[in-house]
């Protein structure tokens, strides 16, 4: 296995790697120009702001959400603005341009809400869904679509166009892929990239840059192109632990890109990313939350409102941003009095939970788990190794099934006359529906509906991107009391799931037995309840229900040095809410392992009917 170092070309040799000591005049990304930043030679910081404030910006699905907290965690306001996004099939697209325009809306939005001035804001840290952004040498968009739009640059983490070259990629059987759960998703970089060279050759020939988004927020801010461990490591087959004799975290700024295993490159087609010193994916990798260059460039700052020079931290994928803002919100329970904070962590699992869920779980020793990606170092908790679970389609897949019944679109007008969310009204029928068929519990009432939830394939821990979704139990009711039954068999779909992968990591040698949870589904009762009975855990909510850009903020606080360490930070501005217990109802215990015995079933039935298929095409 070589690592970085073992092959450069002179020609790329010159490509200046941007730190604090090496500061140039660089261009930054414009849809028809190219902009120059205007680099600060030196900053000299305002005097102390009465009170620290950190901004975190989060780049999700569909909007750039921007939140302000206070130096004890508690948010002080927060904006959204909406993304553009196209999907076409397999395909999902968008812009890097109009993903900064609404993070700029979103900043100055979240200000005016908070009531505070740009010059109070003393950090800032990115967080974003792990696409993948295609610039050129002047920053300006390459694209990355069939349609040669020049503003599509931007292949969304969702896309999974990439699934024959991640098939390609893990017959090669490279010991990287050991780090991933022993494949690559077609959601992570490496087949992604693959694609875009084996069917845009131009756009391929014209990327100066390869970036993760929340990598490129970062860069646009502050024209330091250094990688965050989060990123590649997770993302990329980047070996975070060859850096593991730099454990001092103050001394890790700008860490020379030695975990790129070139062999990997060149066996899978793609050696061409090895050349100069692999500056197209990143020559520079430091951890979460170090700060960048000289902070926000003046051009960046005037878009945001914000002032030149306010540190800004290395960056963090979404659901590892949430990851660092709610692990530490754990109040202090029964199964954990006698341990440290050091190994109570260990048993803490966090569910990320929007459009996708992610599961989340670290441990002191690097655990392989059979399709579960990690165990990935210092990639969210430092010194830590990431155990990384997820399911593709969570809230989407809720939305999808909603929104395709007939009784839809009745309850979406009945939903916006009462100014409700149809999560609510679909949880209230389920009460009325409980109560008029004399059910003995509220989830009895699935009892002849089952949902596998793989509609876009399985992250985890199959590990198959071709698995399908599956609905049993279909009639030809159309009533929106049959759309509720569906809703809530989904949601227990999506609960068995996440126990099966619960199951699987604790069968691996972790000892998960406590959930935290964030995002938009978290705020949904009885999703979190039917996760809490269905799986036997507790699961707590942390105080504030931004979990997401509280991670983003603490990477600011980190690198404006109000503390010295990410853990640190993260005890000192997350704190615990609410805690769901699961039901003492034994018939409740009963009721969800026979159920979950039918989810298992199912998958084994999916797999027994693609042979059959299969040998008949034969």
């Amino acid at each position: 296995m070589k690592y970085k170092g073992s092959k450069a070309t002179s020609s790329s040799d010159t490509t200046p790697l941007l730190n604090p000591h090496h500061r140039i005049a660089t261009t930054s990304y414009g849809s028809n120009h190219p902009i120059v930043i205007e680099m600060a030679a030196s900053y000299t910081p305002p005097a102390q702001p009465i009170r620290p404030i950190f901004l975190g910006v989060d780049v999700g699905t569909g909007s750039a959400r921007a939140g302000l907290f206070d130096e004890e965690g508690k948010l002080l306001g927060s904006a959204s603005s909406p993304i553009q996004i196209w999907k076409e099939g397999d395909f999902v697209e968008q812009s890097s341009t109009d993903i900064w325009h609404a993070i700029c809306a979103a900043v100055k939005s979240a200000c005016s809400l908070a009531n505070v001035s740009g010059d109070e804001v003393s950090g800032v840290g990115f967080a974003a869904t792990c696409s993948l952004v295609a610039v050129d040498g002047d920053g300006s968009p390459v694209t990355v679509s069939l349609s040669g739009d020049s503003r599509r640059n931007v292949i969304v983490w969702m896309d999974h166009r990439a699934v024959k070259q991640a098939e390609k990629i893990n017959s090669s059987k490279s010991p990287v892929l050991q780090y991933c759960g022993g494949a690559l998703s077609p959601e992570m970089q490496p087949p992604k990239l693959l694609w875009v060279k084996e069917n845009l050759l131009e756009s391929w020939s014209m990327a100066f840059r390869w970036m993760d988004l929340s990598d490129w927020l970062s860069y646009r801010a502050t024209g330091d192109d250094t990688r965050s461990l989060c990123t590649t490591v997770c993302k990329w087959t980047y070996l975070g632990h060859a850096h593991m004799q730099m454990v001092n975290e103050k001394d890790s700024r700008d860490m020379e890109a030695c975990g790129w295993d070139d062999d990997f490159w060149e066996e899978i087609g793609l050696g061409d990313l090895v050349d100069g010193h692999h500056a197209k994916i990143g020559r520079s990798v430091a951890f979460p939350g170090h700060p960048l260059g000289s902070g926000l460039t003046s051009l960046a700052a005037k878009e945001l409102g914000l002032v030149a020079g306010i540190p800004v931290g290395t960056s963090l994928i979404d659901a590892h941003a949430g990851g660092v803002g709610v692990i530490e919100s754990a109040p202090e329970l029964q199964s954990e009095t006698t341990e440290d904070d050091d190994e109570a962590i260990c048993h803490r699992m966090v569910l990320v939970c929007g459009t996708s869920t992610c599961h989340m779980a670290v441990s002191r020793n690097k655990l392989f788990i059979p399709g579960v990606w990690g165990p990935f170092w210092s990639a969210m908790v430092p010194l830590y190794w990431l155990t990384e679970g997820g399911q593709s389609a969570t809230g989407a897949l809720l939305d999808h099934m909603i929104e395709n019944h007939t009784a839809s679109r009745l309850l979406a007008n009945r939903a916006a006359s009462q100014k409700k969310s149809v999560f609510e009204l679909l949880n209230n029928t389920l009460e009325s529906l409980k109560r008029d068929s004399d059910a003995p519990f509220l989830a009895s009432v699935t009892k002849d509906t089952h949902v596998l939830p793989d509609f876009h394939g399985n992250r985890s821990p199959i590990a198959d991107p071709n698995m399908k979704g599956v609905v049993c139990g279909m009639t030809l009711d159309s009533s929106e009391k049959h759309l509720a039954v569906q809703y809530l068999a989904a949601v227990q779909g999506l609960a068995y799931g996440t126990r099966h992968i619960v199951e699987h990591c604790n069968a691996n040698g972790h000892k998960i037995n406590t959930l935290l949870a964030c995002g938009g589904l978290a705020k949904n009762p009885l999703f979190l309840q039917e996760h809490a009975d269905i799986i036997g855990c507790p699961i707590i909510l942390p105080r504030e229900n931004e979990s997401v850009l509280l991670g983003a903020a603490i990477l600011g606080a980190v690198a404006a040095k109000k503390y010295s360490t990410l853990v640190e930070a993260m005890k000192a501005l997350s704190a615990p809410g609410q805690v769901i217990q699961p039901s003492g109802d034994p018939r409740v215990k009963k009721y969800h392992d026979a159920k979950y015995r039918i989810f298992r079933d199912l998958h084994e039935q999916q797999l027994s009917q693609r042979s059959i298929i299969a040998e008949a095409l034969a």
